[in-house]
Formats: structure tokens, C-alpha cells, sequence
């Protein structure tokens, strides 16, 4: 056989097997982020704000963060003797409205929000959240006291991360200055919080959800390390 017709005959093998592995390729599954919405729930917070909350989720977290359309709180979760949401009533309302492809969904409002802690029947919070759970919500009603806006919107991005932990199954934290750490009832406790602890970034790990070693945070660091 002359070398110029085996040289061609190799080539052509070659491409055929070529455009076989691109045509596997293209069949593969391909891995794609989990996706956690965001819902804001008029009245909602400021734009600034709410660029906060989504930077400080796609920071912590290996998912997608797409914003939704904001919509009126819904009429079944207001408590007339107090003035105020009922926030798991907001969480069913979330859960229900999640799209398809969502995996969490975080409900943003600037309205008081409560919730039932122990014996007190309604108990004003920053945020709840479903403990391995789709939803959770937060509000700002509370981030703004004694402080600038803009240490309001870092604590709003904090208390964000803080309860989409909670729907990782992550619960509240000992160590000081963790983002899952329990604010009991004391909105300064945000200011001390800076990154998730090495016991949280485990336990989220162990689920599959691998925070980043170094992380790009929205907010200035308060000052020490977390304890290992």
C-alpha cells in the first residue's frame, strides 16, 4: 500500500473517532449549580440591598442566585394583634412559589416579621429559616437600628447567609463570631460575625456543599480569626 494512502486512511480514522467523542460529549449530562432564588416580598429593601444578599450567597455557597419579580406579602400571614408577618407562614408561601429549577428560596422584605420562640407566642426575628429545608426569609426591619445603612445592608447579607445555612441543615453555632452563630435576640451579635467556622464549613462539606477556602465578603472583617 503506498505510505501517501495509509497516511490518509489514519488521518480519517482519526477524525471519525474525533467527532465520536464530541458527539459523546454532547449527550453527557453536565453538572449545573444548584439555583437559590430570591423573592422580595413588597415592602421590599433597596436595590443596594438586595445586591448585598445575592453577593453574599453567591460568596459562602456553590449555587446560582437568580432574583424573581418582588410580590405583596401574602394576606394569610399577617398577625393583626401584633402588627406584624408570621414568618413560617411566609415559608410555606415561599416553598409554594419556588420555579422548577430552584433549590432554595430566600424571601427579602423590609416588614416586621415574627415567629413563635419557646413560650412567647410571637417573637420579632431577622430571619427564619427551614433546618434542611427549600425556604427561608429575612427582613430588614431590625438591621437598621443604631448603625449606618451601610452597616444594615452588611448585616442583611450576613443574616442571609446565616439562614440559608439553616436550610443546609446547618444549625445555630457556638463559636463566636460564626455566621451561624444564634444572634438571641440581639441584632449587634452581626457585627462580630465574619465568615463560617471550620465545624460549619465541615458539616456543609459532608453534604456535598464546599465553601470556598478564601472568600470574597461583601462586608469588612470585624477583627480575629475564628477559633479552629
Amino acid at each position: 500500500m503506498p505510505i501517501f494512502s495509509l497516511v490518509v486512511r489514519l488521518h480519517l480514522r482519526d477524525l471519525a473517532r474525533f467527532a465520536l467523542l464530541l458527539v459523546l460529549l454532547a449527550a453527557a449530562p453536565t453538572w449545573a449549580r444548584p439555583v437559590i432564588y430570591v423573592q422580595p416580598l413588597q415592602p421590599a429593601p433597596d436595590a443596594q440591598a438586595l445586591a448585598g444578599v445575592v453577593a453574599g450567597l453567591r460568596a459562602f455557597y456553590p449555587v446560582e442566585v437568580k432574583v424573581l419579580a418582588a410580590v405583596p406579602l401574602p394576606k394569610p400571614a399577617w398577625y393583626p394583634p401584633r402588627q406584624r408577618w408570621r414568618a413560617e407562614k411566609l415559608l410555606d408561601f415561599l416553598s409554594d412559589r419556588m420555579p422548577a429549577d430552584g433549590a432554595k428560596v430566600l424571601g427579602l422584605t423590609a416588614a416586621d416579621i415574627s415567629t413563635t420562640n419557646g413560650t412567647i407566642r410571637d417573637w420579632g426575628v431577622l430571619g427564619l429559616g427551614t433546618l434542611d429545608g427549600k425556604s427561608c426569609v429575612i427582613s430588614t426591619f431590625r438591621t437598621t437600628r443604631g448603625v449606618s445603612l451601610s452597616v444594615a445592608r452588611q448585616r442583611l447579607a450576613k443574616v442571609a447567609v446565616h439562614e440559608v445555612g439553616h436550610t443546609f441543615d446547618l444549625a445555630h453555632c457556638p463559636s463566636r463570631g460564626c455566621l451561624m452563630e444564634d444572634a438571641m435576640g440581639k441584632v449587634a451579635t452581626c457585627d462580630r460575625e465574619d465568615d463560617l467556622c471550620p465545624r460549619c464549613r465541615k458539616a456543609l462539606a459532608a453534604k456535598g456543599v464546599v465553601v470556598p477556602e478564601r472568600v470574597a465578603k461583601p462586608w469588612p472583617s470585624p477583627g480575629a480569626a475564628l477559633p479552629k
